[in-house]
């Protein structure tokens, strides 16, 4: 049996010289492996009375929603701007150049509600941490959050709330 991780393609120099792309559709194409990273990205969760997973745009919808089922809770959206109707409470962050917002309903969470936010990739750590701040001006309990891989030279943990659980699966 294939392990998960060995289904992580490496893209030299995509999208532009000098970056390393982890492509990971090899790894949601093959059923066994995809069935056994949710698995391994909920095996920290278990037990912790996670009530929603929030997926950000839009790889993590992918492994959220599919997360949401393993823990059987309910599955939010926090979508890129223009995505959702009205009305909404969003978050601005920095990226590279410029800015971007992240957006959820207003009424996506409920107050209290025990919720975990899922990526994909951490990288620079700015769209995972507007994640966090979009959940709590929500009103939820953030319990943590997961990622499949996390990109350890370009210090995005750094940017996460150091109370709360950060899980990665792979680093690179």
């Amino acid at each position: 049996m294939q392990s998960f991780d060995s289904l992580i393609r490496t893209v030299a120099d995509f999208p532009k010289p000098g970056v390393t792309f982890r492509d990971v559709t090899p790894l949601l194409a093959d059923a066994g492996g995809f069935a056994r990273c949710i698995d391994a990205l909920a095996e920290p969760w278990q037990g912790s009375q996670v009530q929603a997973v929030c997926g950000i745009e839009s790889r993590g919808f992918i492994f959220g929603a599919a997360l949401a089922q393993k823990l059987h809770a309910g599955f939010v959206p926090l979508r890129k701007p223009g995505k959702l109707p009205p009305p909404l409470v969003e978050v601005a962050y920095a990226l590279e150049y410029g800015t971007d917002r992240l957006q959820a309903r207003n009424d996506a969470l409920r107050p209290g509600e025990r919720t975990l936010i899922v990526d994909d990739v951490l990288a620079t750590g700015g769209t995972l941490a507007a994640a966090g701040e979009l959940v709590r001006r929500l009103g939820a309990d953030l319990v943590g959050a997961s990622v499949l891989i996390e990109l350890n030279a370009l210090g995005g943990r750094s940017r996460w709330a150091a109370d709360v659980p950060l899980h990665a699966l792979l680093h690179y």
